[in-house]
């Protein structure tokens, strides 16, 4: 099979890794893909929203199946045309896609079907949302509308940290034009619960746990993700049963009762509260870092698993039972401005394996080129086990222009 990976960053490189395992792919494409993505697949300069381009040349090529990775692409109807088109594509139509593309379709939905989630309140008008937080109590949790790259979240402890964020969002547009979601304060640990689904068939993964500040101790700004793991010790068998049967399948079930049936990755961003399991949030696709960690698990064949799922057929998925830890080295600067072209040494001496979020090719050597510039992750029997190995691995990462968190994965031995 000719397969067509849409995506450039540490997902879609480990997305190619688990697709360049099985024995039905011969040739594996991904656009625009990046410098570590090279190795695995032939790098084609198309951009992820430019859907028509991507069609034609997945009909020119016989492409047989497509994956995509980034939520943009799906936003930007590319399982609609592909379909069309009569194209194999895995990956929820635009309709589906809402449940991440905008936080009030998702927030409105599992308000009307039961799914356990924090109260909230939905504002296009700057006065009206300060006043609902002047009312309320803090800390509250702002969400802006649309897509923001993982960025449109703040925590507010204070009422001028609300105020700033509101005009960020809303007078400003730092995000673009778009509505507020103001929830409660919610506490307790978070988890991802990442979940194969087309229509009302849904079949897990393995749970795993994101780092979204910059810094140790969940210190500093919101990121992309500063490194994840499974498994988690905290999250009982009766946590995910709880999960599957109040959260995954229903909402998978309502979105086929809305006329949006999903199929794709339906990404639960779920948290363990003293009162039961909630939804923080819902993705429409692989959620990134923790695919770096998840993928690297899977036994069973993944081209066969997507097509499985594309077909509505059931698949066949196997996990491995070991521990998986990543770490991510990142611009000094991120998430804020950041320089790129610092040479990167020491990646053939990792032993693990290495994904590449944010690097480019210069004269035969890796540079730096992004925000999150690759992620470091190492297999173990334990979860301790292999949090020193990933700690220890990454030091061998030499760069002038990165850092990394130290503390991946204390998380789990804390609750």
């Amino acid at each position: 099979m000719k397969v067509l990976v849409v995506g450039s960053g540490g997902r879609c490189h480990a997305i190619v890794e688990a697709l360049s395992k099985s024995a039905q792919v011969d040739k594996i494409f991904c656009a625009p893909g990046n410098a570590g993505i090279a190795a695995l697949a032939e790098c084609v300069a198309i951009k992820e929203t430019a859907v028509e381009e991507l069609k034609a040349f997945a009909v020119e090529q016989g492409i047989e199946l497509t994956v995509v990775g980034p939520e943009v692409a799906l936003e930007a109807g590319i399982a609609d045309s592909f379909k069309a088109a009569n194209l194999r594509i895995f990956g929820p139509e635009k309709a589906a896609a809402q449940i991440e593309c905008s936080k009030q379709f998702a927030k409105d939905l599992m308000q009307k079907y039961n799914i356990p989630t924090a109260e909230y309140a939905t504002f296009e008008d700057f006065d009206a949302a300060w006043e609902y937080v002047k009312a309320g109590s803090l800390p509250t949790v702002l969400k802006y509308d649309g897509l923001a790259a993982g960025k449109g979240v703040v925590i507010a402890e204070t009422l001028e940290q609300a105020e700033e964020a509101l005009r960020d969002m809303l007078q400003d547009e730092k995000f673009g034009k778009g509505k507020v979601v103001i929830e409660e304060y919610l506490e307790g640990p978070e988890f991802s619960l990442l979940c194969f689904v087309n229509g009302t068939d849904v079949y897990p993964m393995p749970v795993a746990q994101d780092h979204k500040r910059a810094y140790d101790g969940d210190k500093g700004p919101n990121t992309g993700g500063m490194g994840a793991y499974t498994e988690l010790p905290f999250i009982t068998d009766e946590d995910l049963q709880y999960a599957m049967d109040k959260i995954m399948r229903p909402t998978a079930a309502a979105m086929v009762e809305e006329g949006c049936s999903f199929c794709g990755v339906l990404y639960g961003g779920l948290m363990k509260t003293k009162s039961g399991i909630k939804v923080i949030e819902f993705n429409a696709r692989f959620g990134d870092p923790e695919t770096e960690v998840i993928l690297p698990r899977l036994k069973s064949d993944m081209c066969q698993v997507f097509c499985d799922v594309a077909d509505g057929k059931t698949p066949v998925i196997e996990w491995d039972e070991q521990a998986t830890l990543g770490v991510v080295l990142a611009s000094k600067g991120y998430p804020g401005s950041y320089e790129k072209g610092y040479v990167i040494e020491g990646i053939e001496e990792i032993d693990g394996s290495i994904y590449h979020m944010g690097t480019a090719s210069k004269d035969d050597k890796y540079v730096t080129s992004g925000g999150r510039v690759m992620i470091v992750v190492c297999k173990a029997p334990t979860l301790r086990e292999a949090q020193q190995k990933a700690q220890a691995e990454v030091e061998k990462i030499k760069c002038d222009n990165l850092f990394h968190r130290t503390d991946i994965g204390d998380k789990a031995f804390k609750y």
